[in-house]
């Protein structure tokens, strides 16, 4: 199982913000400081709060409006989806990062969600694997 944590500036605005994408969250793992996004039966991402994200590491927390610390890239079942998901991602508040990347057999887009943390979306044509 994988999971990853996010600093959040406000976890109801980021709930609202990847509800309105399709996730889901996960109410066992959910409390005012935190919540835990499925993205699948095995990969999670937990948002927690920037105070209590704090609470975890001695590092200082970095502001991903301006730095970059990672790249989450999320597969999709096909280019439509990914561009679904995309569209709803920037018309719910994110910015893009780039032009769509299309090689054929792979396709992907990306934007920075509502707090600066950098999400791809991709899709892989499964005959090319």
């Amino acid at each position: 199982m994988m999971f990853v944590n996010l600093p959040v500036r406000d976890l109801d605005r980021s709930v609202a913000f990847f509800s309105a994408l399709g996730f889901e969250f996960n109410a066992a793992f959910t409390d005012r400081n935190a919540t835990c996004m499925v993205l699948s039966e095995q990969a999670f991402v937990m948002l927690l709060v920037q105070p209590y994200y704090a609470t975890f590491t001695t590092k200082p927390l970095a502001d991903p409006a301006t730095t970059s610390g990672a790249i989450l890239a999320v597969s999709a079942a096909s280019r439509a989806e990914v561009d679904t998901l995309v569209d709803a991602a920037l018309a719910h508040g994110a910015t893009p990062v780039q032009d769509p990347q299309d090689q054929g057999f792979l396709y992907g887009r990306s934007f920075f969600d509502l707090d600066g943390h950098g999400w791809e979306v991709m899709w892989m044509d499964p005959s090319a694997a």
